[in-house]
């Protein structure tokens, strides 16, 4: 039977989400569903057991799998998830499942409106999120709104679908992949920006949903790089602002 849903999951250190199990959260959605899925595990370089944890886990569970990668941030783990989806859609979450997995029945429905895009959003709030999360997340709100994707209020909640195809004809033209220097430690940045910036221009229909969000992410490594992380991203968004002044993403 022909695979409906690929589910990607990054994976860097997550080794304190994983013991906790958010594979048997996710397999249990999935087996209770009438559509076919797989899920898969895209590791960017783990060294703190996660790999171990996830090569032992799929060996009993048919409907996931794993891709090893060199270690190079999220995006690059992310597409090497994407480039091996065989779904009609795909789906990539966050590993922590802070949006859980079953959020993703209210935005399935939008694909058979003829979304293109569907992507989960905390909205406004940031629940159980520490006050100083909050309020750097509503900083790069606004000063992401001004400069780009001024109709999009959430644009880097870990929950976004796509029909693979167009997932497939995108990630390739992020220039995220072609600008990246080597990396140590966590790295996500503001790839999300830029996905979905090609996504408008290229004129694919998107829709934002609100999904249910509670930070659940208990891996250190990710916690400890928090500040940095976030003056990487500012930085990006400058650089992808720089970049269609430019003319980059022009066909």
């Amino acid at each position: 039977m022909k695979i409906f849903l690929s589910v990607v999951m990054p994976c860097y250190n997550e080794k304190e989400n994983l013991e906790r199990g958010v594979l048997d959260e996710v397999e249990e959605y999935l087996s209770k569903q009438s559509y076919q899925s797989e899920v898969i595990v895209s590791d960017d370089g783990s060294s703190d057991g996660s790999l171990e944890f996830v090569k032992n886990y799929i060996k009993e569970h048919p409907r996931f799998k794993l891709l090893e990668n060199k270690h190079a941030g999220k995006p690059f783990a992310v597409r090497s998830g994407i480039e091996e989806s065989k779904g009609e859609i795909v789906l990539f979450t966050d590993m922590d499942q802070s949006a859980p997995l079953k959020e993703v029945k209210k935005l399935l429905p939008y694909f058979e409106k003829n979304y293109d895009v569907v992507i989960g959003s905390r909205g406004l709030e940031r629940k159980n999120a520490p006050w100083y999360r909050k309020v750097i997340a509503r900083s790069f709100r606004i000063f992401r709104g001004s400069l780009l994707l001024p109709n999009i209020v959430d644009t880097q909640c870990g929950f976004k679908a796509f029909k693979t195809k167009v997932a497939q004809s995108i990630f390739p033209q992020l220039l995220a992949f072609k600008e990246s220097k080597e990396i140590k430690g966590w790295r996500v940045g503001a790839f999300d920006v830029e996905l979905l910036f090609i996504a408008q221009k290229r004129n694919y229909k998107i829709a934002e949903v609100v999904v249910a969000w509670d930070d659940k992410d208990e891996a250190i490594s990710k916690q400890k790089n928090f500040l940095k992380e976030s003056k990487e991203m500012l930085k990006e968004i400058i650089r992808v602002k720089i970049n269609d002044i430019k003319g980059k993403y022009e066909k």
